[in-house]
C-alpha cells in the first residue's frame, strides 16, 4: 500500500464519528447477546456500517457445524438484503478476556464489501482496530477473476 493510500484510509476512518463507533460497539455487544451459540458456547455479535445506517448480526450455530454462520457474515449480509453495498465500518464483539479477530471467511466477505473499511475487535478485555489489509494482505478480488 502507498503512503497516498494510507492516508487516505485513515483519512476515511477518521472521518467515522466517534459517537457512531460507540454505537457500533453497542450494537455488536446487543447482537452477542441475542447469538444462538449452543455447541461452542462462544457467542460473538457484530455490527456494520454502511452509508450511516448500522447493521447487526449475531453467529448462529447448528448442529451441522457446516451450515452455522458467523456474525460478522450475518450483519454484512443483512446489510446488503437490505440494498447496501459499501462497509465503512465492522465492530465484532466477543464477551471474553482476550480479542478475537474475525475468521477468514469473514475476512473474505469484508473484502467484497468494504476492502477499505475500519475492523474493530472488542472483548471483555479490550479493543484493537485493524485494516483489512493487516487481516487478509492477499485477498481474492474480482479482478482476479478476469484473469482466468
Amino acid at each position: 500500500m502507498t503512503d497516498l493510500e494510507l492516508q487516505l484510509q485513515w483519512g476515511r476512518i477518521m472521518a467515522i464519528l466517534p459517537t457512531t463507533l460507540d454505537e457500533l460497539r453497542r450494537r455488536a455487544r446487543e447482537a452477542a447477546a441475542h447469538a444462538y451459540a449452543p455447541y461452542s458456547g462462544f457467542p460473538v455479535g457484530a455490527a456494520v456500517l454502511c452509508d450511516g445506517v448500522v447493521h447487526g448480526g449475531a453467529n448462529v450455530e447448528n448442529v451441522s457445524y457446516g451450515l452455522s454462520v458467523c456474525a460478522e457474515r450475518n450483519a454484512v449480509f443483512s446489510a446488503v438484503a437490505r440494498g447496501a453495498r459499501r462497509i465503512d465500518a465492522v465492530v465484532l464483539y466477543t464477551p471474553t478476556d482476550s480479542i478475537n479477530t474475525p475468521c477468514g471467511a469473514c475476512l473474505q466477505v469484508i473484502a467484497e464489501f468494504g476492502p477499505d473499511a475500519l475492523i474493530v475487535c472488542c472483548s471483555d478485555g479490550g479493543e484493537k482496530e485493524y485494516t483489512l489489509e493487516e487481516l487478509l494482505p492477499a485477498a481474492f478480488s474480482a479482478p482476479q477473476l478476469a484473469k482466468r
